[in-house]
């Protein structure tokens, strides 16, 4: 049985704007290790608030949310910026590289920022990652080189530099092609079961969604499925 790296229990949200409006209501699953999970539903149905709550940015919830069986209840900011800069990867829709660093450089910008390596092996190892991705010959060259494939295969380079638990995707085929949303989902197949990496995605493709392992179905706020 593989390890759970992600739990979330009974997780209500509500926005107080004035009135009181429940967005999120009784959440509870969990995702293992390995696991290529996709969260899907209408628009306005809650799937991007979740997402802000699993990956700890939103933190004015009810239930808890465990990660790598830690809970995340009442952790300081500091603490939680260590969380997803060590635990988690992050994949837009947009891939907001930074056009003025070499694709390698991009790369290499969260390991640098955990600084839990010399600079030097940040650079093998996110040379590695674009080489794991197909994409080392791109290293050298600038974002607004490549293409919209590509540079969302950079962006997932740069959400595995730090080895994360978990990568969460925000709709990251929602801006490409449907030749380049299939180089992409492949790549998260790959990514799951030869290398046993957790993924959570939220999308409005059925048809990606359909492949996945799992697929959580959101409807007003709750998991039907």
């Amino acid at each position: 049985m593989e390890p759970k790296i992600l739990e979330a229990k009974s997780i209500f949200k509500s926005f107080h704007t004035p009135i009181t409006i429940p967005v999120l209501k009784d959440i509870n699953f969990s995702i293992n290790r390995g696991d290529f999970v996709s969260i899907t539903g209408k628009s306005g149905c809650g799937k991007s608030t979740l997402l802000y709550i699993l990956s700890t940015m939103d933190t004015d919830y009810e239930g808890d949310l465990l990660i790598d069986g830690i809970s995340m209840r009442g952790k300081k900011e500091g603490e939680l910026a260590k969380v997803r800069n060590e635990k988690i990867g992050f994949v837009f829709q947009f891939h907001y590289l930074l056009n003025e660093f070499s694709v390698i450089k991009n790369v290499m910008l969260p390991g640098l920022k955990l600084a839990a390596m010399s600079d030097k092996e940040v650079e093998a190892r996110a040379y590695e990652k674009l080489k794991m991705l197909g994409i080392e010959n791109e290293a050298l060259k600038l974002p607004n080189q490549l293409s919209g494939g590509q540079k969302q295969r950079v962006a997932i380079a740069r959400a595995l530099i730090n080895d994360p638990l978990i990568i969460m995707g925000d709709e990251p085929t929602g801006n490409l092609d449907k030749k380049n949303g299939e180089i992409v989902f492949n790549v998260f197949k790959e990514l799951a079961e030869v290398y046993h990496q957790s993924l959570l995605i939220v999308t409005h493709d059925n048809e990606f969604a359909a492949r996945t392992h799992r697929i959580i179905e959101m409807e007003d706020g709750k998991i039907i499925n």
